[in-house]
């Protein structure tokens, strides 16, 4: 990336009035004219959106969206429609123990809700916070039941792939195990006995910082700093880790790019949610401090590969060895080109991966060197994501965030008239991180509280 260090939040202000404006035409256009009877909006095919029967695991990031769209602007129609369609569409996904995507579903949506309420950016009578704390309550504990021990004592929660199988996604999904924590929940096991759920959230942490990521310290050839495995395999006979592997990067070898863009977010949040939580919670689990670095180790390695090995307007292509990445010869020296003849651009990794590199650039301080790098890129990336040809400006195009991939090996993406590649098309996780990445800057504007996934917790 070629990291432009003028940028702050305000010079960017005009791009994100433009930019909630043509969110809110999106959202109500695909309220109007998408049918839900066959499952959930996934991603676009000809600019409209389509459901795609693997995993429900996107439909949260609807209703959330109209959540982000009201407190980014104010205008009640998207709160109501919101509140209405969470209660409607989402009890099934509070329940769902077939999924690894709890904190992507219902914090999106539920929580959401509830953290508005206890901003008090909106009212609303007892029976809601009571509504939204129970589902978050519930999803947590349903996804921290999904559990595979180690053979070192830890554990994971499992991918919708089965036991053997961790995900480097679901770190993000641990936000909703913490959330359910903090409201002083418990899952309940055999004979009554309470099982912790920050125990649970630490341990597939610890477990994804030493098995998802690499650090050049030698664990096989293609060990470098920063790089993620997107499947991380073990024997459930035993607990014991076999090898990476790929559901929809290219290999276990090679850093799909969503899949880092997942870890540098979920560290760099789980390290913010960190510093509201009292060490003596922690005596048990090998203490704070400790769990901090970890977390910090896993955000700086991912979010310095990301920087390392993404093109100079901070988008990356969908994975980091993509077979004809070298056709494109020093594509880490230019602009990303999502109209090329060889590989795709995947503007989600860069919406959630620039959320990751904003919050740890905060969290080390964005006036420090170390800190100022990473908020500077994070901005870098969140600026080219704010304009074309990233942001879908064409009135019938249902998608807000253009260039997304969904499973490039599975060839699920749609590849327009007259390209060679899939190109042009949005999907639900890149709508709505976008939205959220946007509101995070927005409220930093506006001199708003900071945005948290555990704004829903109150003070």
């Amino acid at each position: 990336m070629e990291i432009d260090t003028t940028l702050t939040p305000d010079s960017l202000s005009a791009s994100l009035d433009r930019f909630w404006a043509l969110s809110g035409e999106k959202i109500n256009l695909i309220e109007r004219e998408y049918d839900s009877s066959p499952g959930s909006p996934v991603f676009t095919v000809d600019g409209k959106y389509a459901t795609r029967g693997w995993t429900e695991w996107t439909e949260g990031f609807v209703y959330g969206s109209s959540f982000l769209q009201f407190d980014a602007t104010g205008d009640t129609q998207f709160l109501e429609l919101g509140k209405r369609r969470t209660v409607e569409r989402m009890a099934t996904h509070v329940s769902h123990i077939g999924v690894h995507d709890h904190g992507f579903n219902n914090l999106s949506s539920y929580g959401n809700w509830l953290r508005l309420l206890r901003e008090g950016k909106i009212s609303g009578p007892r029976s809601e916070v009571d509504f939204c704390e129970l589902a978050l309550k519930v999803s947590g504990a349903v996804q921290a039941s999904r559990w595979s021990p180690t053979h070192d004592g830890g554990g994971y929660i499992y991918s919708f792939n089965g036991p053997h199988s961790l995900f480097v996604d679901t770190i993000r999904s641990c936000r909703i195990v913490m959330v359910a924590h903090a409201l002083g929940h418990a899952l309940m096991g055999e004979n009554d006995s309470p099982i912790s759920l920050l125990e649970r959230a630490v341990d597939h942490i610890r477990s994804t910082a030493k098995y998802s990521v690499f650090y050049g310290e030698g664990r096989d050839k293609y060990d470098e700093w920063g790089r993620t495995a997107h499947e991380s395999v073990f024997n459930t006979n035993d607990g014991r880790f076999r090898c990476p592997n790929a559901q929809q990067g290219f290999s276990g070898f090679t850093t799909w790019t969503r899949g880092l863009a997942w870890a540098m977010v979920g560290f760099a949040e789980e390290l913010e949610f960190l510093e509201t939580l009292d060490s003596a919670e922690f005596d048990a689990l090998g203490g704070k401090e400790a769990f901090k670095e970890t977390c910090l180790k896993g955000a700086r390695a991912t979010c310095d590969w990301f920087i390392e090995n993404t093109p100079t307007d901070g988008v990356p292509y969908w994975d980091g060895g993509a077979p004809n990445l070298h056709r494109l010869d020093d594509w880490r020296s230019r602009p990303s080109d999502p109209f090329n003849e060889w590989e795709p651009i995947d503007s989600t990794a860069a919406a959630i991966g620039a959320q990751g590199l904003i919050r740890l650039g905060r969290y080390l301080g964005e006036d420090t060197e170390e800190g100022g790098r990473y908020w500077s890129a994070g901005l870098t990336s969140m600026r080219s994501l704010l304009d074309a040809p990233y942001l879908s400006e064409d009135p019938a195009h249902q998608g807000l965030l253009l260039h997304s991939i969904y499973h490039e090996p599975n060839g699920w993406d749609n590849v327009p008239e007259g390209q060679k590649i899939a190109c042009g098309e949005s999907s639900q996780w890149g709508d709505y991180h976008i939205r959220e990445a946007a509101l995070l800057l927005q409220r930093m504007i506006r001199g708003d509280d900071y945005y948290t996934f555990f704004g829903c917790l109150g003070d």
